[in-house]
């Protein structure tokens, strides 16, 4: 699981454009926290720190305590909107959770065991059509990410949610269909190889009599 976060902010009296462009000004980004059955919170943070967090790689899928007033809410990362040119934080939502509250999560997939996949061995590419995956589980165990086994697979081969095992207490938020995570196709080369061909068998004489 990634580490808990702790950002200091202070509440923010006034909203609007020209409140929020002032906070910007002195190197803060204004923000909310909501949810939690209590009214939404008005905050402002310091801007270095929450890129900092940012730059860590998984910051929206870490516990943030926010600490404000003296107080310490505990919050998930919701969303962080961006400037359209300069790329800096502009505003920031935070989700209020209990400790034993479920949440939705997107976590990053990762790919492992390449060298057991005989359709990547054979030159066969990966294409992932899912980089993250949308996770229901308790927000004390959020995992860093996905780590997903391509042994066996071969060139033509999906590999789908259902071929992977997902830690204990967490599961997939999307549950009326067998989705597709990624793909083994054919490289390039063996394609225009293909396609300069009327036999059907060319492909499998040049790999030894295999079928794709």
């Amino acid at each position: 699981m990634s580490d808990q976060l702790t950002l200091t902010a202070e509440t923010r009296e006034r909203g609007g454009k020209g409140a929020s462009r002032d906070l910007r000004r002195n190197g803060r980004v204004p923000a909310v926290v909501y949810g939690g059955k209590e009214e939404p919170l008005m905050i402002h943070v310091e801007e270095k720190l929450l890129m900092k967090q940012l730059m860590t790689g998984h910051f929206m899928n870490s516990i943030v305590m926010i600490e404000v007033g003296g107080k310490t809410i505990r919050t998930l990362p919701k969303d962080v909107a961006f400037h359209p040119v300069k790329d800096r934080p502009i505003h920031a939502d935070f989700l209020r959770i209990t400790k034993d509250a479920k949440v939705t999560v997107a976590v990053p997939a990762v790919f492992q065991n390449e060298e057991k996949s005989p359709g990547l061995k054979r030159g066969g590419v990966l294409n992932i059509v899912r980089h993250e995956l949308e996770l229901v589980c308790d927000a004390d165990k959020i995992p860093d990410e996905i780590v997903i086994d391509v042994t066996g697979f071969d060139i033509g081969d999906s590999i789908h949610i259902s071929n992977v095992t997902l830690p204990k207490g967490v599961e997939s938020a999307i549950t009326d269909r067998d989705f597709t995570i990624a793909t083994i196709v054919a490289p390039s080369a063996l394609k225009s190889s293909d396609g300069d061909t009327t036999k059907d068998d060319g492909e499998g004489a040049s790999e030894g009599g295999g079928e794709a």
